[in-house]
């Protein structure tokens, strides 16, 4: 019910799973659900002044949720080209019922490890979108962009993998800071872990 009721609402339609054709270090597109961000968002507030960045974008789900929830700046990335074509068709939508949001949606067709990370972006949510190798690559992206920029980062993880947590607890400077479950899940794995990155 969820589902349908938020797709209307934003005027977009992020559904469905698609596979890539060939083996590859990126995975397939699989939206989080309206019932876990729900959730997400029930502890954890985005403050005026944060963008985020959606990495593995997909359709766009993430990024128009967001934007239309707390108004701030929010990009999606994303590699495949009939996804990211469907997710600029969603934000022609989104827009047109969105039109009075001034914060920028953006969509960028990128390769994540190759995006230019902003020095004002705040916010980075995964999706469990590509292989822990390109995971290393654009978290080492972000914490060069903080040495232009000092500031507060958080990384959101849905669904995460031992091999980014590991990353993440081993590697770098960033700490678990909260878990959210998602209620009446039947993965123990369904949950969102958020990191800070530590003084």
């Amino acid at each position: 019910m969820a589902e349908r009721k938020y797709e209307d609402m934003l005027n977009i339609r992020t559904t469905g799973l698609r596979e890539w054709r060939n083996e590859s270090h990126y995975h397939r597109y699989e939206a989080t659900p309206y019932r876990a961000l729900e959730e997400l968002f029930k502890v954890y507030k985005l403050e005026r002044d944060d963008e985020v960045v959606d990495f593995g974008c997909g359709r766009g789900r993430v990024s128009f949720y967001i934007h239309n929830r707390f108004k701030v700046p929010v990009t999606g990335v994303e590699v495949n080209d009939l996804t990211f074509d469907e997710a600029l068709d969603n934000k022609r939508s989104y827009r047109y019922k969105a039109s009075h949001i001034e914060a920028p949606i953006r969509f960028n067709y990128a390769l994540a490890e190759q995006f230019d990370v902003d020095e004002t972006d705040t916010v980075f949510y995964f999706f469990n979108p590509f292989s822990v190798d390109i995971f290393k690559k654009v978290v080492q992206n972000i914490l060069k962009s903080v040495q232009v920029n000092h500031r507060p980062i958080d990384l959101i993880l849905y669904y995460p993998t031992g091999s980014y947590k590991n990353f993440i607890a081993k590697n770098t400077p960033f700490r678990l800071m909260n878990k959210v479950r998602v209620p009446g899940a039947q993965d123990k794995k369904e949950k969102f872990l958020v990191y800070r990155l530590a003084n």
